[in-house]
Formats: structure tokens, C-alpha cells, sequence
């Protein structure tokens, strides 16, 4: 059953199932919204185990998802500045309110393109999070593997993926993608060992099968954290 809330001023899409297991969190763009029902029931297709997936509004992609500023990705001085305060939003308004409706459940963060590289910053920030689905994440943005290779992964569970074409691109700075989430899918390996990471590479480019995609990637964090 799907209801809307609004959390701390902020639209949020709600699909609850009765005795959820753990509580699926994810971005809700305006590109997002008419599929959040769609993706709801992809992931109870892919994944036995009840949960409460949970959408929250995100107005400007770029602004409020970019953990930093990268001209490759826009040109617009407030992209960079607000990630950190979407991640306050999460815990400290998001999670209580979830938490406060349906228990103290294990936290999933999940997103695809800029909102899978959010959710996988996210989990170098805070200790919220039980498992990271990140889906065509955008681990091509200047910096990303100094900074996972400096920083301490607070996750102990992360799914990847990525479109076989989305490499094969003129853009230069958009065809690191596949080196760089090769490099950073063995560095999870090595910390988190082989059960805890997955790599899975789709047909298509970066816009092919967005949703069922993401729902793959959301049931794998699933299945993981409620088999252990």
C-alpha cells in the first residue's frame, strides 16, 4: 500500500508491506515519481522478504545529490553544497519519523545515476546504513577514487552495476565510469570480502531498464542483510 507523506516539509512516497524486515530508502525526482509504483512491485518480485520502501523528494538533482563540485557534471556554483544537507535530512528527519511508523528496522540506501554515487557517499559519512545499492552509480566525478581509497566505508554490504555501453562514450570524463567502478568494485572486495559487494553488468547504456535495474539492485541489499 503506497501513501505520501510530508516529513519535514519535504514530499516523501511510502509502499509499506505488513511485518517489513527492513526499510528501503531512495530518491524521488520528478522523473521518479511515476515509476515509484513500478518499482515497488518489481522489488516484491525479485525479493520474498516483506520491507517499507521509502521515496524522498529531490527537486534539484544536481544541488542536493553531488557530495562536491565537478564542471564535467555542471557548471552551477550551488552544485556541491547540498549534499550534506540531504544527508541530514535522512537521518535526522527521514529515518525518525520511518523508524517512529515501523520500528527500529535495518537501513537500506539506494539510488541510480547521481543518486547511486549519493547513497554510496552517504555510507563514508554516517553509520546508518545496513547495505548500498548503487545502480549506474556516477563514479566517473573528479575525485571519487582518492576519495574512497582515503576514507572509511561505514557499510558493511554494497551492490553495484552498470550498463555495458555506458563506458563507451567521446565524453572523457564520463568513459571512466568502467575503469573506475572496476578499481572500486576490487577495493570493496578487499575491505568488505567477496559475499558483501557485487558487480553486475546490464545490457544497454546508462538510461536502458532504469527501474528494474534499480529494484535488482535494492532486492540484492535485501536478501543480503536479512540472510545473515
Amino acid at each position: 500500500m503506497t501513501t505520501e507523506l510530508l516529513i519535514d516539509n519535504r514530499p516523501c512516497m511510502v509502499y509499506a508491506m505488513p511485518e517489513p524486515r527492513c526499510l528501503v530508502l531512495t530518491t524521488l525526482g520528478a522523473h521518479e515519481r511515476k515509476d515509484f509504483e513500478t518499482l515497488a512491485q518489481m522489488l516484491t518480485k525479485h525479493t520474498s522478504v516483506p520491507f517499507v520502501l521509502a521515496a524522498f523528494t529531490v527537486n534539484d538533482w544536481e544541488a542536493e545529490l553531488a557530495p562536491w563540485a565537478d564542471s564535467a557534471l555542471s557548471q552551477r556554483p550551488e552544485v556541491g553544497t547540498q549534499a550534506g544537507a540531504t544527508l541530514d535530512f535522512v537521518a535526522n528527519a527521514l529515518l525518525p519519523e520511518l523508524q517512529g511508523l515501523y520500528g527500529s528496522l535495518p537501513v537500506i540506501l539506494g539510488g541510480y545515476s547521481l543518486a547511486g554515487l549519493f547513497a554510496l557517499w552517504a555510507a563514508y559519512q554516517q553509520p546508518l546504513f545496513a547495505a548500498v545499492a548503487a545502480a549506474s552509480p556516477s563514479v566517473w566525478i573528479r575525485g571519487w577514487m582518492p576519495f574512497v581509497q582515503s576514507h572509511a566505508l561505514l557499510a558493511p554490504n554494497v551492490y553495484l552495476s552498470l550498463g555495458v555501453k555506458e563506458e563507451k562514450t567521446r565524453n572523457s570524463a564520463l568513459a571512466q565510469v568502467g575503469d573506475n567502478i572496476r578499481a572500486y568494485h576490487d577495493l570493496l572486495t578487499r575491505s568488505l570480502g567477496e559475499e558483501h559487494t557485487a558487480l553486475v553488468w546490464h545490457n544497454g547504456g546508462h538510461f536502458t531498464d532504469c527501474t528494474l535495474r534499480l529494484a535488482q539492485a535494492l532486492a540484492w541489499c535485501i536478501n543480503r542483510i536479512t540472510s545473515l
